[in-house]
């Protein structure tokens, strides 16, 4: 019997590598054709004569950065850091109020350590995370972080993400060489294919423009100047619906919670001593009505028969309370219109399904790769000679981006429920897989931390997962049905990850080395 499961998996990985090459060989052919897309027209071309007042002090801008938004903030505090002169322009500088980026995966901890921004979260009543754990049908499995090899204070956090963001702007706004102006960017100006600056109101409804060698669009995921920057294909697979849980606890303390639930998933973690959030996933892109008491019907009848019995009543009161609110889950895979002075960062720029929390930690990951790519450089002046250097950056940034963002991709797709025999399946091997411990949760909890992003292990524990499934439908006896069903998740499971890895570009995620630009070299100065 070990003999035949040993040759039933040579032949199963036997199938899976061709599939895999002849994506990756499509993926090269269409790399190619892509080098040929035209530049998209920026917005507005540079005022003339007395249109529109230039900002003051512009002349002696480095760098212009477009909202204020964890992205935002962190890296005009980086850049601030390291000697630049920025402006920040945030259309709204009070405190935002939302029910995602509450929670900082370690290996985005460790990007803020070393960004020197770690204080950020002290004062705020964050909460360390030390895991996560997994519910289904009653049963549970806790998924520790690796933290073994680190110190006692490396954790994930969790916290109210406009607190966040309001520390991270008064550490921006204290440093001398940052100007954070409150104000609403209508265009990005351009000469000769040249970004010049931004053209933006003030809060007075007052015209001005400001101009630096680089502007750097961190405006969100509902950006309006990316389309100028990128080709961006938005995809809306569900929506949260977001409460507040008071006067209760989690089954288990500091680690956040994933409800595998019909139709979606189910996240549940504190944003504060007192405060648990609730995240509901609603496949599609509408939600049932609040108004009418659609969405408190739903939630009632629907959802809280699925939550774990300690949080039911809390999560009653919750929706009797009244203040629900909702967002689309938007994913964007990164594909930059490289542009002479200007770039695109943060969720303007790249956005994976928020399941897994790793929105903030690409940011962070993201803004330490630029920040070592500047360093080098005394100013920002030559804005071909910077375009070409910094595409480097498009390839730097693969290993943490393409990992976290193909993990969130391919987990929402597992994770929710279905009718399919196969796609049912699959979902029972994920459980059953990570709760086997040992490296088979440590592996894929290693990723979806950010403190292990290598793509070939998440390639390599996905397709485990699908193997277990299989393994476990032929033994001890295949039937005809059986094998049907096996052979349908694997090729289910290809069908999942194989398009999220293609749009991440399989060879600057897979073999990041061979790219030309890996190598680029700080332009001459």
């Amino acid at each position: 019997m070990e003999f035949l499961s040993a040759a039933l998996l040579g032949l199963l990985l036997a199938s899976i590598l061709p599939l895999f090459f002849f994506f990756s060989f499509r993926d090269g052919i269409k790399h190619d054709g892509d080098n040929n897309t035209t530049t998209a027209v920026i917005d507005s071309k540079i005022p003339s004569g007395n249109d529109v007042r230039r900002a003051d002090s512009s002349d002696d801008l480095d760098v212009i950065v477009v909202g204020a938004g964890v992205a935002g903030a962190a890296l005009a505090y980086t850049l601030a850091k390291d000697g630049r002169k920025v402006h920040v322009i945030e259309r709204d500088l009070s405190e935002p109020e939302r029910i995602v980026g509450e929670l900082l995966q370690p290996g985005g901890y460790l990007k803020l350590i070393e960004l020197g921004l770690e204080d950020s979260l002290k004062g705020i009543d964050a909460q360390q995370v030390f895991g996560y754990a997994l519910f289904k049908d009653g049963n549970h499995t806790r998924l520790a972080y690796p933290l073994d090899k680190f110190d006692s204070n490396i954790s994930g956090r969790s916290f109210h993400n406009g607190r966040f963001i309001q520390r991270l702007r008064q550490k921006a706004a204290a440093l001398s060489n940052v100007k954070l102006e409150q104000g609403t960017v209508t265009s990005i100006v351009e000469e000769d294919g040249t970004v010049k600056g931004v053209q933006y109101k003030t809060k007075n409804g007052q015209e001005l423009t400001s101009y630096a060698p680089l502007t750097i669009v961190c405006d969100g995921g509902f950006s309006n100047l990316r389309r100028n920057l990128c080709k961006p294909q938005i995809d809306i697979p569900s929506c949260f619906v977001g409460l507040v849980l008071e006067n209760c606890k989690l089954p288990l303390e500091n680690h956040g919670h994933v409800v595998l639930a019909d139709p979606s998933p189910i996240l549940l973690y504190r944003i504060s001593s007192t405060e648990i959030r609730c995240l509901v996933d609603i496949p599609g892109q509408k939600v049932p009505s609040v108004a009418n008491g659609d969405m408190a019907h739903y939630l009632k009848t629907v959802v809280a028969p699925q939550l774990p019995p300690e949080l039911q009543t809390a999560f009653i009161a919750s929706v009797d309370k009244g203040n629900i609110k909702s967002t689309t889950n938007r994913s964007m895979p990164a594909a930059p219109h490289p542009t002479p002075g200007a770039l695109l960062l943060g969720d303007a720029f790249n956005m994976r399904h928020p399941l897994t929390g790793g929105g903030m930690t690409v940011a962070l990951a993201d803004i330490v790769v630029l920040r070592d790519l500047l360093r080098p450089l005394s100013n920002l002046n030559d804005a071909d000679a910077l375009c070409n250097y910094l595409e480097s950056f498009y390839t730097l940034r693969k290993p943490v981006a393409s990992t976290i963002n193909t993990l969130a991709g391919a987990l929402y797709q597992v994770f929710c429920a279905s009718p399919d025999p196969a796609r049912k399946e699959m979902r029972e091997a994920c459980f059953d897989y990570l709760s086997l411990g040992g490296v088979f949760s440590s592996g894929p909890v290693s990723l979806l931390s950010g403190l292990n992003p290598r793509p070939l292990s998440l390639f390599c524990h996905f397709f485990a997962v699908a193997i277990y499934g299989v393994t476990r439908l032929l033994i001890p006896f295949p039937s005809p049905k059986r094998i049907w069903i096996g052979v349908r998740l694997i090729t289910g499971a290809a069908g999942i990850i194989f398009p999220i890895i293609k749009a991440e570009g399989v060879r600057q995620m897979f073999f990041p080395a061979t790219m030309p630009a890996y190598y680029r070299a700080p332009p001459m100065q």
